[in-house]
């Protein structure tokens, strides 16, 4: 039995899905579930600062905070992404890269953006590890983590039948509980509703209810 890459099914797998995304991308963070992502990004990373965008896509996310005045660099496991976002977007630097061994020193970043990164990793603990590795000291990551209501996490159905995924979605609450014990500090978070979902429906609620009906959370901590 030939055992299961995921890193090359993982490229592939993005490669292959790089053109429906980026049919997408321009919507989803002018309209759709990231457009509120920048704004929480802006009230807490100061202007002017290096960004990675990890898991960048076609890049259009990284031209948002790079037209909020960041200075941005998009890296992606899918090479397709990569030449999209190269092609539409020549003046931001982008790279193929592993979230896991990502071609960056250490320290080098002020904050690290990744949003519907860490749910698509082998062993996320250790993303997340090297994810903390090219931050500063003092740095900020802004993480977002698909929620219980997220159509996505259908990716990883077929895990129930014992076949092998790269979908390997987690609770937000347990992606918390794995960053604290990694030792970063919860800064703030915001929440993703589907449509449907009013202010009323979570407000007083604990932040694990909170959590529990949304799309996506988006967490800030800080190294």
């Amino acid at each position: 039995m030939t055992s299961f890459d995921w890193h090359q099914v993982a490229k592939e797998q993005w490669d292959g899905r790089a053109e429906f995304w980026s049919e997408r991308s321009t919507t989803m963070w002018d309209q759709g579930s990231r457009k509120e992502i920048v704004p929480f990004f802006e009230k807490h990373i100061t202007k002017g600062s290096d960004i990675l965008d990890v898991g960048c896509g076609d890049g259009y996310g990284s031209y948002k905070l790079q037209q909020s005045g960041y200075h941005v660099t998009g890296v992606d496991i899918s090479s397709e992404m990569i030449a999209k976002a190269t092609e539409k977007l020549a003046d931001i630097p982008f790279l193929q890269g592993d979230v896991n061994d990502l071609p960056f020193d250490s320290g080098r970043y002020d904050g690290v953006l990744a949003i519907n990164v860490l749910e698509w990793t082998e062993v996320p603990a250790n993303s997340l590890q090297e994810l903390r590795r090219v931050l500063k000291k003092d740095g900020y990551l802004c993480i977002g983590i698909l929620g219980p209501t997220a159509g996505p996490r259908t990716n990883g159905y077929r895990r129930l039948y014992g076949e092998s995924t790269i979908s390997n979605s987690m609770m937000p609450w347990e992606f918390s509980k794995l960053a604290m014990e990694m030792n970063f500090t919860y800064i703030d978070g915001i929440g993703v509703y589907k449509q449907g979902v009013q202010e009323h429906h979570y407000n007083g609620l604990s932040l694990e209810l909170q959590q529990a009906l949304t799309f996506m959370w988006v967490f800030m901590f800080q190294k």
